[in-house]
């Protein structure tokens, strides 16, 4: 087949996919139920913050005001995630003070003093706001300083310290201010369009007391309401150490008896503390996007936009009681991921090790009969290594976080799923190709994904190599320890559906190409697409993976234009879908339109930094991440080059099967481009390893030894047990 006839014809199918896509719309991502506010604009605002606030500390009985707001309005759960992963009441309204994430000066341990409220006349000064300012700049968060207080129409009222951060000027300046919530009166929340009340903080020493004197006062505000206030109450930060799930509730004109949403989060029920300040300025009439009334203002509106924050909708709920449970259920599941997430990749990574490496004792030897023993359990233990991943996607299809020891039945039911899907593979009919097994599972993976993907990314929340929503780093699509798992099994579920249709049609190359475009298209435009998972390291690390392998596939020979070509593939594709997202309203709102809106208009700094600075800071999450990169190198040296490591089986498997040498290139080309492409760094292909390595080792065993397998003819295979042709069982 002619090299211009294959990169024409991807390159067809890539665009008829796209076509396709921006005319369907960026699917069911963005086909929310939710709906926003009825009246374009409310004529008062007002938000009441306690901070730690959570909704197991809810019930009729302990909190009746909170419980019969959350009756008749809209509820959430709140990610209150701002630098760190303690996210302190003063993080938390500095952060509502300037759409982006900002931080009091502390460490990840404990909080630091409350920045200083002096009153002054009428109003208040926070003489620490310039420090703090210059202190936040090291996060490269781009935060518009007295956003809140500046675009806010006519006043705006302070009860309470955090309330005097939240609507300080860039000076630290806060016009009008009421020291304590017992000052509140109906005038009060009558004077100004926007009030802001911080009823304290829940800490952990007499929580029921903070918790019962808070609700009274709520209730002594919520009846001094004047008609047709929106009512918000959230819990900016806490004080204890271990993030939660906060409270969020929406009662007022538009959130009757909802869920809360967000486009920030496509996950119905969960919003994200930049998500505040964009909302309750879109209630006060003011727009937080570019085209905002000031300058100041369309700086701000790219930087919210560009971090996340987006207006607080609602959808549909049914009953009160099961709502809460369910909002309580998801933090016990992210309290689960948090806990034993670690232990996971620790027992799974050293589970391969133990098991590789007992099979290569118990078969120790060069004999031929001891290299098929041994490849043939190999063979076994890397089906089951390469079913993990799946079987805990598919353990979010029971409830776990609704039962009594919500961990055990996390990982039981993923062991379950992982024990069915091995022993299917390796008795299925596909059972005598020495990569049956392996691309059954990796198929399914990737389909698995992909769909997930499409529909809401609802079997990653809280699973082990999923999402964790109390991270705040994506709360959709394909996540960072998920990428290269999703990107190498995609890859060798192309490859191995090609090597059958070389098999079925041996006189053509053009069914095996189209394969491989199929599983591409596929792969790359659930993970990619903005309406869909949105993922730029995804796009950029998994397209010129795939390209080679077409090229591969298709007998061509690469010089210096195609690597070019190749090496910007995926580069070029993501500023395709940035420019889409970001011109085209019907693929909703996604961190990649964002980006691009933000490098248009000159204000994607920041955010590159950040980017730089996190894949720099993932060499030294912890002890071992720096052994991360030696594996990976020397994993490539011996696919590249195994003589000069002693390596008897994989010569012997490249010979059996030629294409397996750029398989098994690409399959460690992509998680080393999406260590580069992706602010995770090295965590994309640490978290890799525990599938990859088992993989490799048993696919390269199976080519190598597997007697069942059809080879090409005339090739001559020469190890330690003599020379054959490649039609010869091993």
């Amino acid at each position: 087949m002619r090299p211009a006839a294959v990169w024409s014809a991807l390159l067809a199918c890539l665009l008829a996919a796209l076509a396709a896509l921006a005319v369907a719309g960026s699917g069911p991502a963005n086909a929310q139920t939710s709906a926003a506010p009825t009246d374009p604009a409310t004529r008062h605002v007002v938000v009441v913050g306690v901070s730690g606030l959570r909704w197991s500390d809810v019930s009729a009985t302990a909190t009746p005001t909170l419980w019969r707001l959350a009756g008749q309005g809209s509820v959430g759960s709140l990610v209150d995630y701002a630098v760190l992963p303690l996210t302190c009441p003063a993080d938390g309204w500095l952060t509502l003070n300037t759409g982006a994430r900002a931080q009091s000066d502390h460490t990840d341990a404990s909080c630091g003093a409350f920045p200083a409220v002096v009153a002054s006349g009428a109003g208040a000064q926070v003489p620490g706001l310039p420090a703090l300012e210059s202190y936040n700049n090291q996060f490269h968060n781009t935060p518009s300083w007295g956003l809140l207080s500046r675009e806010s129409p006519g006043c705006s009222t302070a009860v309470g310290p955090g309330a005097a951060l939240a609507l300080a000027d860039s000076a630290g300046h806060v016009a009008s201010y009421l020291p304590s919530p017992a000052n509140i009166t109906a005038g009060v929340l009558s004077r100004c369009p926007l009030t802001v009340v911080d009823l304290g903080n829940l800490g952990s020493s007499e929580r029921a007391s903070a918790l019962a004197s808070a609700d009274s006062e709520l209730a002594r505000i919520a009846a001094d309401l004047p008609a047709g206030t929106t009512l918000l109450v959230t819990a900016p930060g806490a004080t204890t150490k271990g993030p939660h799930l906060q409270l969020a509730l929406v009662s007022g004109p538009g959130y009757r008896a909802g869920l809360l949403d967000a486009a920030s989060t496509r996950q119905p029920g969960l919003v994200v503390l930049t998500d505040l300040t964009p909302t309750v300025l879109g209630w006060l009439g003011v727009p937080v996007s570019g085209s905002s009334v000031s300058s100041a203002t369309a700086l701000a509106g790219a930087v919210l936009s560009s971090l996340g924050g987006a207006q607080i909708t609602r959808g549909d709920r049914g009953a009160l009681a099961p709502t809460v449970r369910s909002l309580v259920g998801r933090d016990t599941a992210e309290q689960v991921w948090r806990s034993t997430h670690s232990k996971f990749f620790w027992a799974y990574a050293l589970a391969d090790i133990a098991v590789m490496a007992a099979i290569g004792l118990a078969f120790w030897g060069a004999a031929p009969q001891a290299r098929r023993r041994r490849a043939r359990w190999w063979r076994v233990a890397g089906v089951f290594a390469v079913s993990v991943p799946v079987g805990t996607f598919g353990a979010n299809l029971v409830p776990w976080w609704l039962f009594a020891h919500p961990a055990a039945w996390l990982y039981a039911v993923a062991a379950a799923w992982a024990a069915v899907i091995g022993a299917a593979a390796l008795l299925g009919p596909w059972r005598r190709d020495p990569l049956g097994p392996f691309g059954v599972i990796c198929l399914l993976t990737v389909v698995v994904l992909g769909v997930d993907v499409m529909t809401g990314s609802r079997l990653q929340l809280e699973t082990p190599f999923g999402l964790s929503v109390l991270e705040a780093g994506r709360f959709y699509g394909i996540g960072n320890e998920a990428l290269g798992i999703y990107g190498i099994t995609g890859l060798l579920a192309a490859a191995w559906l090609a090597l059958l249709a070389l098999r079925r049609y041996p006189s053509s190359r053009r069914p095996a190409v189209a394969v491989v475009a199929v599983v591409a298209l596929f792969a790359v435009v659930a993970s990619g697409w903005p309406g869909f998972g949105g993922k730029v390291g995804g796009t950029i690390a998994m397209v010129p993976c795939f390209l080679l392998l077409a090229g591969a596939v298709a007998g061509m020979k690469l010089n210096w234009r195609l690597v070019l070509l190749v090496a910007v593939s995926g580069l070029a594709l993501f500023v395709i879908f940035a420019l889409i997202s970001y011109f085209t309203p019907v693929t909703g709102k996604s961190d990649i339109g964002s980006f691009a809106g933000s490098s248009l208009h000159g204000h994607s700094g920041g955010l590159l930094l950040r980017k730089i600075n996190s894949n720099i800071g993932s060499l030294s999450v912890n002890a071992l991440s720096p052994l991360s990169p030696i594996v990976v190198v020397i994993t490539g040296l011996m696919l590249w080059r195994p003589s000069v490591f002693g390596l008897k089986t994989v010569p012997l498997a490249y010979a059996a099967q030629p294409l397996l040498r750029p398989i098994m290139g690409v399959l460690w080309l992509m998680p080393v481009l999406g260590w580069f492409a992706d602010d995770s760094g090295v965590i994309v292909p640490a978290a890799a390893l525990p599938l990859a390595l088992p993989l490799g080792i048993a696919i390269l065993a199976s080519a190598a030894y597997f007697s069942g397998q059809s080879r090409y003819r005339n090739t001559t295979v020469t190890g330690p047990s003599g020379s054959r042709t490649a039609d010869q069982p091993a």
